[in-house]
This record gives C-alpha cells, sequence and structure tokens, in this order.
C-alpha cells in the first residue's frame, strides 16, 4: 500500500491520500476529496510499501493527478478569491463593520466561496452577504475564527525565527496554560510568551510533560536536604542543566547536580491539580 502526505495549502491541514496504482513524485500536484468537496494539493511526502493492516484509518482517496486543466481552474480560483477578498473589504469597510477579513477561499468546483473573518464579538452581516451574492451569484459563507487560527492562516515568523509551528505542521491547537511556564520556570512576562496571535505560544506545551516527568523524582521546592556539605533548603532547580541550587544554613548559595540529591519521592511542587484555563 503506497501513501502520500499532501498539502492543502498555508494554514490549511494536510491529508493522507491512498495512491492506489497511480506513480507519483514529491512536489506532484494532485487532486484530492475533502469533506466539503475536491481540492487542490501538493504531495510532500510519499510512504511506500506499507502494511494495509497498519495504515491509517482516515486515508483521503486520490481522485486523479492535477491535469492542465486543473491547474488552469487553480489559477482563475486565485484571481476570483483575490476579487473577492477586495470587493469585500470594499464592502466592510462601506457598511463600517468591525470585521478583520482574513482570507477568502474558494471551493475548487466555485461552487461557494468562504470568507473567514475575526472579530471582538457577534456581528450582524446579513446585509454584507446580500453584497456578496448580489456580486458572485453563489453561495456564500462568512466564517468567524479566533485569532490563533488567523495566525495559523495567514503565517509569519515567531520569535525563535522559524515559521510558525501553527501554520507549518500543527493539526490542532492544544490548550496552552500560565502553569505551563511556570513549571519551565521562563519569564512570565507576556511579551516573551505570547505568540503573534497574542496567545500563549503553542510550543510551551512540548516539553511541559517532561518537566512534569522529572519534578515527580524529586524533592519538592522548600524541603531541607543533608548533605556533606551541611544541611540546606531547595529553592530552585534548572532542569536543562540538571542542576539544583540550596540555600545553606550560612546564607550562602550551593549549586549541585540533581543526581546527588538524596531520593524522595514527594509530588512535584505543582502537584496534579490540572491545567489553568487558556490565557
Amino acid at each position: 500500500m503506497n501513501l502520500a502526505k499532501v498539502c492543502l495549502g498555508m494554514g490549511r491541514k494536510c491529508c493522507l491520500v491512498d495512491l492506489g496504482t497511480h506513480e507519483l513524485k514529491l512536489e506532484d500536484r494532485v487532486v484530492v476529496l475533502r469533506e466539503d468537496g475536491l481540492a487542490l494539493g501538493r504531495v510532500i511526502t510519499i510512504f511506500r510499501n506499507l502494511d494495509p493492516d497498519r495504515a491509517p484509518a482516515k486515508v483521503k482517496p486520490l481522485v486523479r493527478p492535477a491535469t492542465l486543466e486543473d491547474l488552469e481552474q487553480a489559477a482563475r480560483n486565485a484571481v476570483l478569491e483575490e476579487r473577492a477578498y477586495r470587493f469585500c473589504l470594499e464592502r466592510v469597510e462601506t457598511r463600517q463593520l468591525p470585521i478583520y477579513l482574513v482570507r477568502v477561499e474558494c471551493l475548487f468546483d466555485t461552487s461557494k466561496v468562504v470568507f473567514f473573518f475575526t472579530a471582538p464579538g457577534r456581528v450582524d452581516f446579513r446585509d454584507l452577504v446580500k453584497d456578496l451574492v448580489q456580486e458572485f451569484r453563489t453561495r456564500i459563507e462568512l466564517r468567524q475564527i479566533g485569532v490563533r487560527h488567523r495566525a495559523k492562516m495567514v503565517g509569519g515568523l515567531g520569535i525563535c525565527g522559524r515559521p510558525l509551528c501553527c501554520s507549518s505542521f500543527l493539526h490542532e491547537f492544544e490548550p496552552v496554560s500560565v502553569r505551563m511556564a511556570k513549571e519551565q520556570q521562563l519569564s512570565l512576562n507576556p511579551s516573551k510568551i505570547s505568540g503573534i496571535c497574542g496567545r500563549l505560544m503553542c510550543c510551551l506545551t512540548y516539553e511541559y510533560n517532561t518537566y512534569q516527568e522529572i519534578r515527580k523524582h524529586l524533592p519538592r521546592l522548600g524541603k531541607r536536604v543533608t548533605l556533606p556539605e551541611g544541611e540546606g533548603k531547595i529553592i530552585r532547580y534548572n532542569l536543562i542543566r540538571q542542576v539544583a541550587t540550596l540555600e545553606m544554613e550560612d546564607g550562602g548559595e550551593l549549586e549541585i547536580p540533581l543526581a546527588q540529591l538524596p531520593t524522595h519521592n514527594a509530588p512535584p511542587e505543582s502537584g496534579n491539580r490540572g491545567q489553568e484555563p487558556e490565557s
């Protein structure tokens, strides 16, 4: 069984496609069947000779390798999307609606045009829909999205200098909490732990479980331990460097490797009380 990972565009989910008897190579354009209709995608990975019994459950059918007509249709759709975007912006400004238009997507067969937007609250856009239907004579959908999905659609660079995780490889958004930053001893300055969407960075979740697992085997902060150098109180950990800092009886600080701490099965400082609500 041969599968291909197909990218449907920036900010859109990739999908696995059963190649069947088709012989494709990387960067080939293909037409696949999505839940809302046909879509044009690009092959970015190929998995050959997979055991059918171990194949993922969610595999989409490959309709056909893209033909010249398909590519021409995609080009016409792009022109339509650009025109629809500009027209919608004009009508939003004219009607003074509190809408930030993010993207316009046209289904491959042009049977529907979807306008993605963000807004501070609920918006009565019925008159705007009438304007759009009258102009484009097709089904119109206005879909309100959150700021994280806006960043996923628009793309950009994070503070790490790399493309945003949400627009490159993340399929779903996971809840992110301030507790994750605290557990990893990161600065709680919002400008340092927030992404360009203004929400907590998705990457705070990547190492969180590892930090929790390590802390399970460490004494809690504030515990007094006895060492050959004397008795001290644990005041902080640096789990990246694998060291602990103790405040000694004379007021000085002593940094020692975690392996030299007396073993203790106390629960981690943060406990197991669940995550805080998303910020």
